[in-house]
């Protein structure tokens, strides 16, 4: 069953929206900084999964472009 996140970016594929992709991206990473700036928490099973969210939507991006390019 996929999670959240492989159906979000499924969509963005089938909606052809690189946009919304590459601003997804771009959250994930910003919200992975600001975790590891914090102290006195243990967010590295936060922060893994957002890793993991990030491989997702790169995959996602990777798509586009093979679809571009055939």
């Amino acid at each position: 069953m996929p999670n959240a996140i492989e159906l979000i970016v499924d969509g963005y594929v089938s909606l052809n929206d690189r946009r919304a992709l590459d601003d997804l991206r771009m959250q994930r990473r910003k919200l992975a900084v600001d975790l590891k700036a914090l102290t006195g928490f243990d967010c590295q099973t936060t922060i893994q999964q957002i890793k993991e969210d990030i491989m997702v939507i790169e995959a996602g991006l990777a798509r586009l472009d093979n679809e571009a390019t055939s």
